[in-house]
């Protein structure tokens, strides 16, 4: 293996894309290159995320100073770096899961090793004069995936009476990443002008998505349909649904109440198990769904079960606070017979090489992987060359809409015409 030294790590406190602290990384190497890296933060997190460390000090920024992770970059994580070989990311990503020695990497945090360990893959990629979709996929990662655009949001992502955290649309019949991009932005624009012509809220939700109050959920995919076929479009043909139901958070609020299945806390409706499951299947059934993210709680296993083996076949059952991007995780899903995609998001886990393993199993065992962002995020392009690099197939980006969001879309754009 070639050898290219660390020369500095470098940690510093930058605000995301919500206005809260997070960390940025600058890896220098011997022969000058660099590598920088931003990272993102969720808003709706599953309990068994890796740790993202925070200072808890609430006279600045409300506890949500990185202060601590930033220290633990420049002062722990940079003297056992220095020096050791950039181009090995596999020993790179061991040295610092050993120095921090928990399971949640919660005595450095997550957010620390994780901006190092990107930092280090950009600054190599720059080094061989690489893009970095090719330095992380080889000449194998080159398929550019679908948008999941996220055009309404709900749940915790906006302060609206949505209950369901993301409503997305799929270009399923564009032939190009440019044709989803134009599908996906008239469609989002006639959204917007359906929403004025009913005197309803065009104000966006973290991801960029319309947040408007309506009468019910439904009423929200009901919106998108019309929007779909007023830009010129064929529901199912052209374009599908996908949603991110943010189970997690409703069986939270369900505990709250002294209650075992899902409280729907915007709309004061209760759901039991039950029940939940039919509601997701007549969902399915009603619309063009071909994508439900977190249709059940993340510790729901044998409900997930009975809801895969139910409609399975016919569509995606994204895990994502259920598999949390953790290898582990998914051989229990794959064990079980649960879920049948899973949602990849590195600040999960916390290492690019951990993120690589779960895909790889997902991979093996007949997975669908989707390429995420989270809720708070930067300008960090990232996640765009990790979905080709390992030929995801699919990518959630956010809405055409606030410049952390489009930046990744314009990413890949880049990359399509570099390919072709």
């Amino acid at each position: 293996m070639k050898e290219m030294p660390i020369k500095k790590i470098e940690a510093s406190q930058i605000f995301d894309s919500r206005g809260n602290p997070t960390v940025e990384v600058k890896v220098t190497l011997e022969d000058g290159s660099e590598g920088i890296s931003m990272v993102p933060s969720g808003a709706s997190t599953g309990t068994y995320e890796a740790v993202e460390l925070r200072d808890a000090d609430f006279q600045e920024y409300n506890g949500y100073g990185v202060t601590r992770a930033v220290d633990n970059v420049n002062k722990k994580i940079a003297k056992i770096l220095v020096g050791k070989n950039a181009y090995n990311q596999i020993k790179i990503d061991e040295k610092m899961i050993k120095l921090d020695g928990t399971t949640n990497k919660s005595k450095l945090g997550a957010n620390a090793i994780l901006g190092v360990s990107l930092a280090v893959a950009r600054a190599s990629a720059n080094s061989l004069n690489m893009p970095l979709y090719r330095y992380i996929g080889g000449m194998a990662g080159n398929t550019i995936p679908l948008p999941m655009m996220n055009i309404l949001n709900g749940g915790k992502h906006s302060g609206n009476n949505l209950n369901i955290q993301e409503f997305m649309i799929v270009p399923v019949g564009a032939n190009s990443f440019k044709e989803c991009m134009q599908m996906c932005t008239e469609i989002y624009h006639v959204l917007k002008e359906i929403l004025k012509q009913k005197d309803l809220s065009t104000s966006v939700g973290d991801e960029g998505g319309f947040a408007p109050n309506l009468e019910s959920d439904e009423q929200a995919i009901e919106l998108i349909i019309d929007a779909i076929e007023m830009a010129g479009y064929k529901k199912d043909k052209d374009v599908k649904i996908a949603l991110d139901v943010a189970s997690s958070e409703m069986r939270e609020a369900a505990k709250k109440i002294e209650k075992e299945g899902y409280y729907f806390w915007k709309t004061k409706e209760y759901k039991t198990k039950s029940e939940m499951i039919e509601y997701i299947i007549k969902l399915t059934d009603k619309y063009p769904i071909m994508s439900v993210e977190d249709g059940l709680a993340e510790e729901d296993w044998k409900d997930w079960k009975e809801l895969t083996s139910k409609i399975g076949k016919d569509v995606d059952l994204v895990g994502d606070d259920l598999f949390v991007t953790n290898r582990k995780r998914l051989e229990k899903g794959i064990k079980q017979k649960v879920a049948n995609s899973i949602l990849i998001k590195p600040n999960q886990i916390g290492t690019l090489t951990e993120t690589l393993e779960t895909i790889k199993l997902a991979k093996q065992n007949g997975y669908k992987t989707i390429i995420s962002h989270r809720s708070g995020e930067t300008e960090d392009t990232f996640i765009a060359d990790l979905a080709v690099a390992v030929n995801a197939g699919q990518v959630k980006m956010g809405a055409p809409c606030r410049s952390e969001r489009v930046a990744k879309y314009n990413r890949i754009l880049n990359i399509e015409e570099e390919l072709e």
